[in-house]
């Protein structure tokens, strides 16, 4: 389930989410240790997650984490989307 629409997808339809020092960074494979968050890889539903202060929640921690990174990440894939290189990624 994405934590940011609550909408209940496959699991390939959505981008895994790690904390590593209080920021949250993007998991494509699955494969980081930690607990895990699920979103949609859209940053519609990253601000949805933020307005609603899910990600703390979602992680059982408190305070404010850092989305840069994954908003860089974001950014970065909505590029090679629009130039049609996309490789699934995620």
């Amino acid at each position: 389930m994405c934590v940011g629409c609550r909408v209940s997808t496959a699991k390939s339809g959505l981008l895994r989410l790690v904390v590593v020092e209080d920021a949250i960074v993007p998991d494509p494979r699955g494969r980081l240790p930690g607990r895990g968050a699920y979103v949609h890889p859209d940053p519609g539903c990253l601000e949805l997650a933020e307005r609603r202060r899910a990600f703390p929640r979602a992680f059982r921690l408190k305070g404010p984490l850092d989305t840069e990174a994954l908003r860089a990440w974001l950014a970065e894939r909505a590029a090679r989307q629009q130039d049609g290189r996309l490789v699934s990624d995620v």
